[in-house]
């Protein structure tokens, strides 16, 4: 049975990769944007059966590694007893534990905010796992009102994230909670 039900899922999320590619093939403007209704669409369709958070959160990261460009970390970190523990991730090792207010992560986690920066060296208190990153992105996760984890997403381009990355990851996320 588990291998049907994964079966079905790889299926419906080659006919969503494959419809997508078509009418991207159809348009004839070329665009580098991501589309995160459609990245959204393929997480539910991968998590929308299972139960458990990390399975769930492992299908995330690696979805969102497959579909956006020039990243060389992707990975949540959750929020265990006061602090952000290591979690499901795709990319080189990372840091095991970070502290609430400490680098990018930390202070995300702290404000309840995402945060973008465009330069980690520039970053006040930066913790440089990979010294390939050179910008950031890091979206809370939020359940019931309570920091359950954060979205860490690195690329080794200067000021690679924008302000429609933010909104995009945000959708990804809401898509993705209510199966946390």
């Amino acid at each position: 049975m588990q291998q049907s039900n994964n079966s079905s899922i790889s299926q419906r999320l080659k006919v969503m990769v494959d419809s997508n590619r078509q009418s991207q093939n159809s348009d004839v403007k070329a665009t580098s944007a991501v589309d995160y209704l459609l990245i959204a669409q393929q997480l539910v369709g991968l998590v929308g059966d299972e139960r458990d958070r990390i399975a769930n959160l492992a299908n995330c990261t690696a979805l969102l590694w497959q579909e956006l460009g020039n990243v060389n970390w992707v990975g949540f970190y959750l929020l265990k007893r006061n602090r952000l523990v290591l979690g499901p991730f795709q990319g080189k090792p990372a840091c095991s534990r970070i502290e609430l207010g400490n680098g990018v992560c930390g202070t995300a986690a702290q404000m309840l905010k995402t945060i973008i920066v465009a330069d980690v060296h520039q970053f006040p208190g930066h913790i440089a796992c990979d010294d390939i990153s050179k910008s950031e992105i890091v979206l809370p996760v939020i359940i019931e009102g309570r920091l359950v984890a954060v979205l860490d997403i690195d690329s080794p381009e200067i000021d690679r994230f924008d302000h429609q990355d933010q909104q995009g990851l945000e959708h990804v996320i809401r898509a993705l909670t209510p199966y946390l």
